[in-house]
């Protein structure tokens, strides 16, 4: 199967996710760039857990919330997204192997980014109403970006 390279026009409902679904591939290259610079894995791993708990949590329970529904808990792409949110939550909470976990996580992370971004959404605009998409937008409160974050390791 081919996947087109050409940006993907989501619908306004979406968008807020989508923009999240960014700060969670900048958490993906952060990991990456922090591991390239020999970074403290204590350091990427307390930025890794701030993002996780205010961002990346928030945005799993309203996609499940909001999102997965249009399409039900049934759906064979619903199923695989919640598959993936647990296997996440997983990485995330283990305290054990802080390495293996950040870099599991900074692989599947971007992996179910792309799965919910080019396949599961693709697939909930085909099928879901004007009046569904709306409720989303209208019920979804936008995560904010964790700019302030005052060890930029990454840099």
């Amino acid at each position: 199967m081919e996947i087109s390279k050409t940006p993907l026009k989501r619908s306004k409902g979406l968008q807020s996710f989508s923009r999240e679904h960014h700060q969670g591939l900048l958490l993906c290259w952060k990991i990456r760039k922090g591991f390239t610079k020999g970074v403290e894995k204590e350091r990427i791993k307390r930025y890794a857990d701030h993002l996780y708990k205010t961002n990346l949590l928030p945005h799993f329970k309203d996609e499940e919330k909001y999102v997965f529904r249009i399409l039900g808990n049934d759906h064979n792409l619903v199923k695989k997204a919640l598959a993936e949110h647990r296997r996440l939550i997983r990485l995330f909470e283990n305290g054990k192997d802080t390495v293996r976990a950040l870099s599991k996580i900074e692989e599947e992370l971007e992996a179910h980014i792309r799965f919910e971004e080019r396949v599961l959404f693709t697939e909930i605009q085909q099928v879901a109403t004007p009046a569904q998409l709306q409720l989303v937008e209208e019920q979804h409160q936008e995560v904010e970006a964790c700019e302030d974050w005052d060890d930029k390791f990454w840099r």
